[in-house]
């Protein structure tokens, strides 16, 4: 696809962004699986639920902006990402050690989502594309606010059980 036009660079993003997510659909339940903290998979669990309402808005902004289809392109940074995780998922070690390399990896994802979601945000704003700038702020907030939950069962349930098993190693 020729990028000439910011309307064509928005469509090469949003699609980028459809196959994003359909990948982390397939990786969300085995990282909910490894996780052996309950809030940690409760998180992973209730964000496939959001990344499958992110695949139907994508869908909807297909409609508005007239787009044939969105598949079609393989967003390269979401699957070297998620073969990061994997790595993650094949590890032994203590169970807080395992569920905090889970949200680094995560957070990571989310990450990149966010700039992602924000540059296609900011696309559609200067296009005039109220509406789907609209959506993609919807998708950008709940991505933004899976990144502070992770953060908070990091910092407030992990971490330090993580470390404890440092030391109970060194014991």
């Amino acid at each position: 696809m020729a990028m000439s036009t910011l309307e064509d660079l928005l469509e090469e993003q949003l699609k980028d962004l459809y196959n994003a997510e359909g990948q982390l659909t397939k990786a969300l339940p085995k990282m909910a699986k490894k996780a052996t903290n309950e809030s940690l998979k409760e998180a992973f669990t209730s964000h496939l639920d959001e990344t499958r309402g992110h695949i139907e808005r994508l869908d909807k902004i297909g409609k508005v902006l007239g787009i044939k289809k969105m598949t079609g392109k393989v967003c390269k940074a979401m699957q070297g990402l998620i073969e990061e995780g994997k790595e993650v998922l094949e590890e032994d070690g203590a169970d807080a050690v395992i569920d905090a390399a889970l949200i680094a990896a995560a957070q990571r994802v989310e990450h990149y989502e966010i700039a992602a979601y924000g540059s296609a945000r900011a696309m559609a704003e200067e296009l005039g594309e109220d509406k789907v700038a609209q959506i993609l702020q919807e998708t950008l907030d709940e991505e933004g606010e899976c990144d502070k939950k992770l953060t908070e069962i990091c910092e407030g349930e992990i971490l330090a059980a993580a470390s404890a098993s440092g030391q109970e190693e060194e014991d």
